[in-house]
């Protein structure tokens, strides 16, 4: 049996209920986690990439979710809305090396998904790298980190 990380809420964005992500918000409740479902995975939600992924990258900054899930077709519009909350570090990850590295060397703090391209199983496997990587604490990755928030402010 697999053992899971602790408990978190996780925010969740789709813009549509194909390709893995209904099964996303099964996987992430099958592990234990409490799931907020926004866009296409919410009754009540306008469901276009950038309103749902920014919805959910909020949820995180806003302290209401710990992290955030985002996805749409090919990923790469809803980790560019959520990248334009101020504090979300959104990493689009097409496999689990990626996923690993996004939390070690980014502490990323949003995975954003394809639903065309991401297969269950790689669904299976990026999810397990990323809820049991941790950020690194070597200086120069915390270094970089930091800077972030330089660039960010100096727009």
């Amino acid at each position: 049996m697999r053992h899971y990380p602790e408990c978190m809420r996780i925010s969740v964005a789709a813009d549509e209920r194909v390709g893995v992500a209904s099964e996303l918000i099964e996987e992430l409740t099958r592990r234990g986690h409490e799931t907020l479902p926004h866009g296409a995975l919410s009754e009540t939600e306008r469901d276009d990439w950038a309103w749902a992924s920014e919805a959910a990258a909020r949820d995180v900054i806003q302290g209401r979710a710990d992290q955030a899930i985002v996805c749409c077709w090919t990923g790469t519009g809803a980790s560019i809305a959520a990248n334009k909350v101020s504090g979300v570090r959104a990493a689009l990850c097409a496999d689990a090396e990626t996923a690993k590295g996004a939390r070690r060397w980014n502490d990323a703090n949003v995975l954003a998904l394809s639903l065309r391209s991401t297969s269950a199983a790689e669904l299976q496997e990026i999810l397990d790298a990323w809820f049991a990587t941790a950020p690194s604490p070597a200086p120069d990755d915390q270094a970089n980190i930091a800077h972030l928030s330089t660039i960010e402010q100096a727009g």
